[in-house]
């Protein structure tokens, strides 16, 4: 038996036929206040790409809140070096584009470098 995956009580299909205004009533307070004072116009073009059904959406919106017209999109998300894909799902919707694009990569070093150590000094750097 499969798990009815439910936000706030709603179901997927449910959610996608809510108007904005009910939608504002369950998400948080900072992201209810940037969509009551309305949507730029970059953000009027990313949601008019979803609804003329484009595949292949790419986005420097990292400050736009997830509405229920982009449930299960993919879209391009700017990180400032690519774009990465943001496959929106109902546990996203109220957070912001630019929370699932991270910015910064996690660092991993290696073996230390030529002149990094005491020990390095004896070996010939060429």
């Amino acid at each position: 038996m499969v798990k009815e995956l439910r936000w706030y009580g709603n179901l997927e299909e449910d959610v996608k036929k809510m108007d904005l205004t009910t939608f504002m009533s369950f998400i948080p307070t900072r992201a209810r206040r940037s969509l009551r004072r309305g949507v730029t116009d970059q953000h009027k073009k990313l949601l008019k790409c979803v609804q003329s059904g484009d595949k292949n959406i790419k986005t420097h919106c990292r400050d736009m809140v997830i509405v229920p017209q982009l449930l299960g999109q993919i879209i391009r998300v700017y990180n400032g070096k690519e774009y990465l894909p943001v496959t929106i799902t109902l546990e996203m919707l109220g957070h912001y584009l630019g929370e699932f694009s991270l910015t910064r990569k996690s660092v991993s070093h290696s073996a230390a470098g030529i002149g990094a150590t005491r020990s390095s000094k004896a070996v010939s750097a060429r």
